[in-house]
Parts: structure tokens; sequence; C-alpha cells
């Protein structure tokens, strides 16, 4: 075997130094070999990047202060609902990033849908699972009277603020005078256009007028709890920490993810296909598909969208509506709305902000664990209605592992001033 001249092996050690140098940098700092356009896609996912809050023109004090202050306390106050035990608060706990912790709401009876954040959710066109509202206010408006939920009635409701001293101040003071609601037999204590047949009836015995006034009170409960809704923002978490140290090349911030986490981002973005739908900075690009996820226990499959399309376009209470706060020639979500046959079971991608603390998962908390909704994508079985999007992903058990990890470093506070998230009634 010849000998190595003096040069070449010298050559070679330094070749040998150099690599170990760069391995220990690699380990020391956790640096992935991140492509350039890799690091713009992570760019993109950082909650730097997210745009400021849109405007719901349709909603006039949608950044009003103190309409947020009143729609905290309506938020928080359990009179508005049929036994005075049930506020927004009790399905969106504000411990729990606005969610409850449960498979489905549990109201004034069991719910049949998951309780979603209402953290970031002012980014969003669409509200609902199946997007049956087009915004915030709107959808305020839904559970106060839904019978599984606060299943109260807008006259009701108006009666509590007309006969609360503080409540009637605030609300004059935002929208002006309030109606005159002491006549009963003009403005029943328990009235409202819904299916209970005693306050249909009773709403269907008023005036015209009288409906109108008791609408625009209830509309104004609305604006003021989506404007309190709007404040809730999510801030960094370890993986925006991390992403800012690629880019600024910060040693401290690089460490902010273990090398497992790292594994699973590079599969978040690559192999596991999850960035297809969970993009931007709130990781959800506010869309709706269908995922194949099997029924809730006794509960016949959900059409989603396609249901929810059918609602708000008629909903009297969307942007297009008289009781809007813009020309329905500017409502270009609804004017250009998708429609389709793909719409059929598909239902609203979640944020994963937080994500890792906000189970159980799916539009009925079908899964419980983040384990069993990367089991799902993985497996992709067949849909029971319509077409399941999405394809077997063929990930390993390592790799499951890793993109469960990657997940939790999603997790970070509230960018809202934690006044807001207080029971201004305790």
């Amino acid at each position: 075997m010849p000998k190595l001249s003096r040069n070449a092996f010298f050559a070679i050690t330094v070749i040998v130094l150099v690599s170990i140098f760069v391995s220990w940098i690699y380990q020391h700092n956790n640096l992935p070999d991140w492509s350039a356009d890799e690091i713009k896609i992570l760019q993109s996912l950082s909650i730097d990047k997210l745009p400021p809050l849109p405007k719901d023109h349709s909603n006039a004090f949608a950044d009003n202060l103190r309409a947020a202050e009143f729609g905290r306390q309506l938020f928080f106050d359990e009179r508005f609902s049929h036994n005075s035990k049930i506020s927004c608060a009790t399905c969106h706990v504000p411990e729990l990033y606005f969610t409850d912790g449960l498979a489905t709401a549990a109201g004034a009876q069991a719910g049949i849908r998951n309780s979603p954040t209402l953290v970031g959710v002012a980014y969003s066109p669409w509200q609902f699972w199946n997007g049956r509202s087009d915004s915030q206010w709107s959808q305020a408006l839904a559970p106060l009277e839904n019978t599984l939920e606060h299943a109260g009635s807008r006259t009701q409701f108006a009666h509590i603020i007309f006969t609360d001293k503080n409540y009637r101040q605030r609300y004059e003071e935002l929208f002006g005078s309030m109606p005159n609601l002491s006549n009963k037999k003009r403005f029943p204590k328990a009235a409202a256009p819904v299916d209970n047949q005693e306050l249909n009836n009773a709403w269907q015995a008023m005036q015209t007028k009288d409906q109108k006034a008791v609408n625009v009170v209830f509309v104004n409960m609305a604006k003021s709890i989506a404007a309190y809704q709007r404040l809730l923002q999510p801030a960094s978490s370890r993986f925006d920490n991390y992403v800012d140290g690629i880019i600024n090349n910060d040693a401290e911030k690089l460490k902010s993810l273990s090398k497992n986490e790292i594994a699973g981002l590079k599969l978040f973005i690559g192999k596991a296909q999850c960035i297809n739908c969970h993009n931007g900075p709130l990781l959800t690009n506010n869309e709706f598909h269908n995922t194949g996820i099997i029924s809730a226990a006794r509960q016949l499959p959900s059409l989603g969208r396609a249901t929810g399309l059918r609602i708000v376009l008629t909903d009297p209470f969307n942007c297009q509506g008289e009781f809007s706060d813009v020309d329905s020639k500017q409502c270009k979500e609804l004017r250009f709305v998708k429609t389709g046959d793909e719409l059929i079971a598909s239902h609203k991608v979640p944020t994963l902000r937080n994500v890792a603390d906000t189970a159980p998962y799916m539009h009925a908390g079908q899964l419980t664990t983040l384990e069993e909704v990367i089991e799902h994508y993985n497996r992709a079985p067949l849909a029971m209605i319509g077409h399941n999007e999405i394809k077997p992903l063929q990930l390993s058990g390592k790799e499951k592992k890793q993109l469960t990890q990657f997940l939790h470093s999603l997790s970070g506070p509230l960018a809202t001033d934690p006044k807001w998230l207080i029971n201004p009634h305790i």
C-alpha cells in the first residue's frame, strides 16, 4: 500500500477537521439544510407576516373599543340564555384558547359541533365549520337563539339591555336611544322567528316596525361582541422564534426547536403536505375541504359547506342584508362565492395555532389526539359522502412522531391585553 505524501496527509486531515467542525456547528445550532425556497415558505408561516386585521365594513363598530368593552360584558353574561346559566364563554373559555375541551359543545342541550377557537378568526371571511355566516357579528347572533346553545330569544335580550341601567347607558352611548320596550304587549318578554312555536307565534303577532326595532338591538349586541372577539389574536410561538433565528442568524433562537421538531417541520412543508391547506401566518387557508373524516357517533354525515352556502346566501343578517353597514356591491365574498359539488362534506380548515392545546379535533370532535389526526391523514380513508381530497402519506412511525412534536411548537400566548380575557362579572 503506497504511503501518503505529507501534503496529501495534511489535505485529508484538514478535510476531516472541517467536516467535524461543520457537523458540530450543525448540531450545536440545530441548523438543517434549508433551501432558499423552503426558507421563503417558513417566512410565510411566521406570525411576523400576519397582516393588519382586515376591516369588517359590514360592522361600523368593529374597531370601536367602547363597543368591544360592551361586547366583553355581553360575552361573559349568563343572563343572555334561556336559563341564565349559559354565556358565550361557556363554550369559548379564555384559559382554553376560547375552546371548551369537549368533543361537541354543551349548552342548553348536547351540541353536534366542536367549539372552534375564536383566536384569530377575525381574519376569516367565513364563520362556523360550514361557513354559514360571513361575518363575526352575524355568527354571534345564531348561538343566542339556537335551541342547543343559549336557547334564548331576541326580545328577551333586548329587555335585559333595556332594564339594566349599565347596559342601557352603554348601548345608547354607542348606538343612540333604545326603543321603549315597556309595553309588553307590543314587545313580548320572549319572542323570536325560530322553530319554537310559542316564540315564533309571539314574534309573528308583533308589528313589523316593532320587529325591526328589536332586530336592530339584537344586531347591535352582536356587532359589539364581534368588536370584542376581534381583539383575540395569537402571539409568537417557539416555531416563530425558530424562523426568526433562521432569518437573522440568531443562535439562541435557533435552539427554540429540537431536532425532532425540526424534522417534523420539514415534513409539515414537504412529505406530509400539511402546507397545502394549513398555510399563511395563521396556518389555515380559511377554505373548505373534504378530508374523509368519519361522522360523529349517532350523527348523519355532515354536508358541510354545501349546507353552509345555502344558509349564508339567504341569511337576512349577511353582508348584503339590511342590517349590514356596507353597500351590497362591496360584499365580494358573497358575490363571488365558490360553489360546486366538491363542497359536499367539506369543512373549514382550522388554524393550527395552539393546536396541541385545543383538542379534540375535527368538526364534531371525532378525533381526540394529534396522533389520531395524523394517522387519519396518513391513511386517507374513503369519504362517507363526497370526495376525499387527501391521499395516503406513507409516513413512518418515526415521522408521525416528529410531526406531532412539531405541532406542539405552535403553542404560544395571546397577543391580547390580559384585561380583555377577564370575566367582568366576577
